[in-house]
């Protein structure tokens, strides 16, 4: 009797310390609650959690030299005086840029090393520059 009593606590202790081990489903939210593994970021102009490949806006690299190429997107506000803009390989999840003017120019601030600038390309595309190289488009 003790033998099946004490088989039955070592199974009932493995599967305790496997389920310990292996994250729930959803166990990588943000600081914000987006879920990451299911393709969520958060957008700071919408306030909400967003998936990048789902915008209307996409834009493909240019002229890499890695075997894959990444895609970003454009998200503007309201007023498009902003537009947020992920890109992959950067610190921060997404890049804030202000329009200068009332012109079609979208510009990084001076809080990242980096400068970024969206500008309009042929009819209804954009084009993305870092530090005046094309990047996106």
């Amino acid at each position: 009797m003790k033998k099946p009593i004490l088989f039955s606590m070592m199974f009932l202790g493995s599967l305790v310390f496997a389920q310990q081990k292996t994250p729930a489903l959803g166990g990588d939210r943000d600081v914000h609650g987006c879920i990451g593994s299911a393709g969520y970021t958060y957008s700071q102009i919408r306030n909400n959690c967003i998936r990048v490949f789902e915008q209307k806006i996409k834009l493909k690299e240019v002229a890499t030299d890695k075997s894959y190429s990444t895609m970003t997107a454009v998200i503007f506000s309201k007023d498009m005086k902003r537009a947020e803009i992920f890109i992959p390989e950067g610190n921060a999840k997404s890049i804030i840029l202000d329009r200068e003017g009332k012109g079609k120019i979208w510009k990084s601030g001076s809080y990242i090393k980096e400068t970024y600038v969206l500008v309009p390309y042929k009819k209804a595309g954009y084009q993305i520059k870092k530090d005046d190289i094309v990047i996106y488009q």
